[in-house]
């Protein structure tokens, strides 16, 4: 028997491959990796000895306005974890310090205070001052320079006019940043509509080099790096999680170089190589990261890397939270093919980006190479809208795939994880 489980929002749903012609199940070999400490140690070890970076309790000396970016609702970081030991170590260094938490809602809709509990848990959402930044909140936001790309780098004033500016977040592939954590919590994190949109413009989402895992060369890891230190972050504290949201390393200190040692070690264990299948399944990993169809996207990408021309992929997301884009939902809805959504979509230059476009343009190359099966709660007909095939379970995707396909035997590929892996070294 060859059963594997697939995470769909909180729960799992597993298939026998045993008579099915599987040819590679994908996953990250973080999970066969053994921290040497456990969670809250491994947190604390990183902040007390910082790379390229004074400690932080020295760093809040004399600051009186501190301000920590967060990430929001939609990122599985160990907030509880993290940000109880930052607070501890700048009041270990300044006890008097003025202490604001921003959340980095990016393009995200405004985080909850249910969520805020859930997230740092019910003492530190209801005692520390805690602000949810809105990237349309244009009389809280300002100008600090202009990016590399050439856009305005317009932020929140809140983090702008900080004397000590830090961040908590979390390092895993990204699908066109190369890897998360790090400098995006500066941008898009905390920047307004006008920045995210001339950093995530066409040309630079086609690029050869944004692409999950490359970070040299890439236009839009650079242009986030260059606003990370013209904002002054100056100290992060990220974390690499397994598939259990565990933690199993952490880095701190410098923007550039505390990151790039977490890329370092992540890059050793995440890549994935495997020949191209007729069909792939793919996740976005379960809840929080699947609760919308925007950010299942994500997951999607590892299966285009996998996935034959003209193949199927099916993608398990819980979706509960909607389409995750009300721009998004109409770019996909309103057009016939993927085709006539990418070429209009190349036809804009970098100031003329519109909301969620980035993704629109992912999603349409996804689906120029390969159709999509989606396995969630979703409303059947705004599947549809979205140029999926929906369907309610993994066997009846399965038989599905099989039917397109026109195949006694086709090959597969697992991916459980999906956003964990970087396929092909892309």
């Amino acid at each position: 028997m060859k059963e594997i489980f697939f995470p769909i929002g909180k729960r799992y749903e597993s298939f026998d491959f045993e008579n099915e012609n599987l040819t590679a199940v994908l996953e990250s070999k973080l999970e066969s990796y053994t921290p040497d400490n456990d969670e809250i140690t491994l947190v604390s070890n990183a902040i007390q000895n910082p790379i390229g970076s004074k400690r932080l309790c020295e760093l809040a000396k004399g600051k009186q306005n501190i301000v920590i970016i967060a990430s929001d609702h939609t990122r599985p970081v160990p907030s509880k974890i993290i940000m109880p030991l930052l607070l501890e170590e700048i009041r270990k260094g300044n006890k008097q310090a003025d202490i604001t938490i921003l959340i980095a809602t990016g393009f995200h809709r405004k985080t909850t205070k249910q969520e805020l509990i859930d997230k740092f848990g019910k003492e530190i959402a209801e005692k520390e001052k805690i602000v949810v930044h809105l990237s349309d909140d244009t009389e809280n936001m300002t100008e600090i320079g202009t990016l590399p790309s050439g856009g305005k780098c317009i932020i929140n004033k809140i983090a702008a006019n900080a004397d000590l500016l830090v961040s908590e977040g979390f390092i895993e592939p990204h699908f066109f940043a190369g890897y998360s954590g790090g400098r995006k919590s500066v941008l898009p994190g905390v920047c307004s509509r006008e920045t995210v949109l001339a950093n995530h413009c066409a040309e630079f989402i086609a690029s050869k080099y944004s692409r999950t895992g490359i970070l040299e060369n890439n236009p839009i890891h650079e242009d986030m790096l260059w606003a990370a230190k013209k904002a002054g972050l100056a100290f992060i504290v990220n974390v690499v999680i397994n598939s259990k949201k565990k933690v199993v390393y952490s880095v701190a200190g410098d923007v550039e170089k505390a990151h790039k040692r977490g890329t370092e070690f992540l890059s050793k264990y995440c890549g994935a190589k495997c020949e191209e299948a007729d069909i792939v399944i793919s996740t976005n990993g379960g809840y929080p990261l699947d609760q919308n169809i925007y950010q299942s996207v994500k997951g999607m990408t590892a299966a285009e890397a996998a996935v034959k021309k003209g193949g199927i992929i099916i993608m398990l997301s819980s979706g509960n939270d909607g389409t995750g884009g009300d721009d998004f939902y109409k770019a996909m809805k309103e057009n016939d093919s993927a085709e006539d959504i990418y070429k209009g979509i190349m036809k804009r230059k970098r100031n003329e980006t519109e909301p969620d476009q980035w993704m629109v343009q992912i999603l349409a190359r996804i689906l120029m190479k390969a159709t999509v099966i989606y396995v969630s709660d979703c409303d059947d007909e705004i599947i549809k809208d979205f140029h999926f095939i929906p369907r309610k379970s993994l066997k009846d995707a399965i038989k599905t795939a099989k039917e397109l396909i026109g195949k006694d035997n086709p090959s597969i590929v697992a991916i459980p994880e999906g956003v964990s892996v970087v396929v092909n070294g892309n």
